[in-house]
């Protein structure tokens, strides 16, 4: 954890749930190095809520660690990538080059069937305090110089961003008395799927605090923009966890969050978030002594800025395989992203995709219907990015039905079947998990009572017996007041059994809730997958096709993005409705071609195909 001591967030913690979903590590771990667990947007419904939690770095990184050493048939080898092997290219894919290995800096080499790069913020990295710049990915490590420029003449675009880090302060010189305190929740949610706790208690977890900058902060700033060179570059940085000194410049005259963030259980040192500075250290010093609370706060280390490479993503296929090097794969900010879940998210997707390449089976890929993790990647490579790119639950067009809670029921079973990334133990949690849903939504929607019944049974929901309509159960339950515990106890059979796990009596509240506006989702949820359906020719040359209507500019854009698919292409801009449909017709016309072809007898098709060889000559 190079940066923020905390995982999980509006968005972020949706991705959390769908990495744990396809048994990535990170959740789980989280769940044992957790000194702060929070739900936040708790007013909103549960569609949007985000999972959080204040994280023990030394504890994460021990847990991380020792999970890893003990993977069977792992091997770990540590050393700094400087170069990538490559070989000829297999014919029946695109690409012009296959890599085949890496490089190390002492010269060693490790040969591999296929190779994912994540290489954070190392590429010709360089860190920013005030005016002085040396190079580095972060601070007190060297930067990936000769990677970079592998990279850049193989072909790839190449773009510069950046983005900061706030400075530490010692825990004992901070006077949290005057300060607002926020406690954990009780109980405390895990972010993985088959952990129904995590590993303390709330009581024994650790508060945060909040406090605010203030007029005095601001002057700081606006005085001392000329020692700043990292607020002067036009390199863009995060737009939505900006620096303190944009936020003054693009919030004028306004008091900014500072959450005082713990970073472990035995660490003396706070994590003040939301004020990622690059000001000389002597003035971030100053700075901090005008906040409320921090008066007499003691520095420990700076804040700074980074700026490094990252590579345009439309560069890379919805499985994270790079257009230009067959079998190389980028996960995280080498595709321009920011935040560890986001970073979590690539990685899972591109490590079984790597695998899968190996074994030659098809990729697996997350359609933006599916999870948040289709979102991310289908933004990436259609949209690409100039800023560092952030998840939000609102790039999310259908979030009613990508939920925190129902994740597995979306992903596990397809990682499981079709990536082979799912623990046996998993995919039978997640199989009771959906036959109990099952049932108990068929259970509530089989009772029914008269209105007036029901308001007599539970009079803490609001009910209205005016009419005296019947109800099922499950339209009870989309009041506000009732939960399957009040329920239950009003109908203890069969509705008893379903109060003894939490987490289900939880998920069957949410479909309750979710029940009428999910089915008119999930039509058009049909709809869109309809045209994520009409697959576009892989090796099409956008240049040169004849058959198609399309603008030079149109041309151009779909050559360098190369999407996938029907609903990719329309999604990139630029591309007009017109070249859709022409593009289209195209897709239905050449499909009809070949079912055509396929049912001709074979001496019929092999004349056809001897026809058109000739005809190709001529």
């Amino acid at each position: 954890m190079s940066c923020n001591p905390s995982f999980g967030g509006i968005g972020k913690g949706h991705l959390m749930r769908e990495v744990d979903a396809l048994d990535g590590l990170c959740s789980r771990i989280c769940d044992q190095s957790g000194v702060h667990y929070k739900v936040l947007n708790r007013r909103k419904g549960p569609a949007v809520w985000g999972l959080r939690a204040q994280i023990d770095r030394k504890l994460y990184k021990q847990n991380m660690q020792k999970e890893i050493l003990n993977t069977p048939l792992l091997t770990v080898q540590e050393g700094a990538v400087e170069d990538l092997i490559l070989a000829e290219p297999e014919p029946e894919h695109t690409g012009k080059y296959r890599v085949s290995g890496v490089v190390l800096v002492n010269g060693s080499t490790v040969y591999a069937e296929s190779v994912v790069l994540t290489t954070g913020t190392f590429l010709r990295g360089m860190i920013v305090i005030g005016l002085e710049m040396h190079p580095a990915g972060r601070l007190g490590d060297q930067p990936s110089i000769g990677l970079a420029q592998t990279l850049e003449k193989l072909g790839f675009v190449v773009g510069r961003l950046k983005t900061g880090t706030p400075p530490r302060i010692a825990k004992e010189s901070i006077n949290f008395s005057i300060l607002n305190k926020q406690t954990p929740d009780d109980p405390s949610i895990p972010f993985s799927f088959i952990n129904e706790t995590v590993w303390i208690k709330p009581e024994d977890q650790l508060p945060c605090y909040l406090t605010h900058t203030n007029p005095q902060v601001d002057e700081i700033v606006l005085e001392n923009l000329h020692l700043n060179c990292h607020i002067k570059e036009t390199t863009k940085g995060p737009r939505y966890c900006p620096s303190i000194e944009s936020k003054v410049l693009r919030f004028p005259n306004r008091l900014h969050q500072v959450w005082l963030e713990p970073e472990g259980m035995d660490s003396d040192l706070i994590y003040p978030q939301g004020l990622s500075v690059t000001l000389p250290a002597e003035l971030q010093e100053k700075m901090i002594t005008c906040i409320r609370g921090l008066e007499k706060a003691k520095m420990i280390q700076p804040g700074y800025g980074v700026q490094y490479d990252y590579l345009d993503p439309r560069q890379i296929t919805p499985s994270l395989e790079t257009h230009l090097v067959q079998r190389l794969f980028f996960a995280g900010q080498i595709n321009g992203t920011t935040g560890y879940e986001e970073a979590a998210a690539q990685g899972v997707i591109a490590g079984i995709n790597a695998s899968l390449r190996v074994r030659h089976k098809p990729p697996f890929v997350i359609s933006r219907t599916e999870g948040y993790i289709g979102v991310l990647i289908d933004d990436l490579t259609t949209l690409g990015t100039n800023e560092p790119y952030r998840m939000f639950t609102s790039r999310a067009e259908f979030r009613l039905s990508l939920r925190p809670d129902n994740a597995d029921s979306r992903l596990t079973f397809r990682g499981y079947k079709e990536a082979g990334c799912v623990s046996q133990q998993r995919y039978e949690r997640a199989t009771w998990m959906k036959s109990s849903l099952e049932e108990g939504i068929s259970e509530l929607k089989s009772i029914e009572f008269p209105s007036s019944k029901w308001k007599n049974l539970i009079p803490e929901a609001s009910i209205s017996i005016g009419k005296s309509l019947p109800l099922r159960a499950l339209d009870v339950l989309k009041y506000e007041e009732v939960d399957i515990e009040l329920l239950a106890k009003a109908v203890p059979e069969p509705l008893r059994k379903y109060t003894k796990c939490r987490e289900l009596a939880e998920r069957l509240k949410i479909e309750a809730t979710y029940e009428s506006v999910l089915f008119h989702q999930q039509q058009e949820i049909k709809e869109v997958q309809r045209d994520e359906a009409l697959q576009l020719p892989k090796d099409l040359d956008y240049l040169t096709l004849r058959d198609v209507s399309l603008s030079h500019e149109v041309r151009e854009k779909l050559h360098f993005s190369r999407p996938q698919t029907i609903g990719a292409a329309s999604r990139i801009p630029g591309v007009t409705p017109a070249a859709i449909i022409n593009l289209l017709r195209f897709v239905k016309t050449t499909q009809q071609r070949q079912a055509a072809m396929d049912r001709l007898p074979k001496t019929d098709q092999h004349l056809c195909n001897t026809d058109k060889l000739e005809d190709r000559q001529l």
